[in-house]
């Protein structure tokens, strides 16, 4: 069998920008969702789209995508739905629109500066929009509502790989820290109803998730709390959650949310940490691309089971054992470490 040409293989690797920003226009028109019903011409279509069109151009991005097996193109010249074009619906099952809509604005304009990230090691994504992106996201709801989805979109699959993985059932309280809507939380308690929770995080994002506790009715075996786990963790709880929530950060800040943990938490207290580990050697490895994206965006980092390790015991905890699941993330087991003991 012939090897591919390096060339044209490294040629197809850099222009991948090219389909990434025809599927984020896509999204951004919704073709999906207007496709839904049955197949339209490009013509067809373009009468449905709120806001100007160039028919032909339109044609011209439904090609390109059917290309890439995104939309097909019948003998008739009308493009409908493919397998891979459905998850771009809005409201269906497993729906990546969000995601894509996430990717393809701040996103991406944020990666193109990835240059200016690796000369200077500062976000791109600061140097495009001026503040930090939690910041930005504060100030803009719209754009905070487009995130939130997007990242139930990317991590929704992991709760349930979680829930086979780890036995949650060991602990009497669990503690959910920048817990955001609760989801998590709540498929723990809803799996296990000797557990009660605590899900902290900022006071305007425990008040919307606290009406989804009530919904669910697991209300009264959980407590939202408002706060900030830079300055403060709650207390009393037997074991610590964080999930995605480290690799946002660098190593200084990392250890200001642990010591806040280490002092809030019991002596019995595990943690329980929730990212993707990045191992060693050349194989191919999805961390490795997301430490990009935590460089670029929020100017944190993906790390190794070492990295990890080591900011664990600066943190006053000692890493007890690393559970895959079925998704790229890893449960990071963590004991606490009494003050002065190796």
């Amino acid at each position: 069998m012939r090897s591919p040409d390096p060339g044209i293989q490294l040629a197809q690797m850099a222009t991948g920008y090219w389909v990434s920003q025809a599927i984020y226009v896509a999204a951004k028109l919704q073709i999906a969702d207007l496709l839904a019903a049955e197949p339209l011409t490009a013509a067809a279509l373009a009468r449905k789209i709120e806001g100007p069109i160039h028919e032909q151009a339109l044609y011209r991005l439904l090609r390109a995508l059917a290309s890439v097996g995104i939309f097909a193109e019948d003998a008739a010249g009308r493009f409908g739905l493919t397998p891979l074009a459905a998850p771009l619906q809005t409201s269906v099952a497993g729906s990546r629109r969000a995601m894509v809509l996430m990717m393809g604005e701040e996103h991406y304009r944020a990666w193109g500066e990835l240059l200016h990230s690796v000369q200077t090691g500062e976000t791109g994504f600061e140097r495009v929009y001026g503040e930090p992106i939690f910041d930005y996201l504060s100030e803009r709801p719209a754009a905070a509502r487009l995130f939130d989805e997007a990242m139930v979109s990317i991590h929704g699959p992991e709760t349930a790989a979680m829930l086979e993985a780890y036995d949650f059932s060991q602990f009497g309280v669990l503690a959910d820290l920048g817990g955001g809507n609760g989801s998590v939380l709540r498929g723990v308690l809803a799996r296990h109803p000797s557990v009660r929770g605590i899900l902290f995080d900022l006071p305007g994002v425990v008040a919307s998730a606290a009406g989804q506790m009530q919904h669910a009715g697991l209300a009264e075996r959980c407590t939202c709390q408002g706060g900030s786990f830079f300055e403060t963790a709650p207390s009393g709880a037997d074991a610590y959650f964080l999930r995605h929530i480290l690799h946002d950060w660098t190593d200084e800040q990392c250890l200001a949310i642990l010591r806040n943990i280490h002092q809030a938490s019991p002596p019995h207290a595990r943690l329980l940490i929730v990212e993707s580990v990045i191992t060693p050697g050349n194989d191919p490895g999805f961390a490795k691309l997301l430490d990009l994206t935590m460089l670029v965006i929020p100017g944190g980092r993906e790390r190794t089971e070492a990295e990890y390790r080591d900011l664990l015991a600066q943190g006053g905890f000692r890493l007890e054992r690393i559970v895959p699941t079925a998704t790229e993330v890893s449960i990071l087991e963590a004991s606490k470490v009494a003050r002065g003991e190796g």
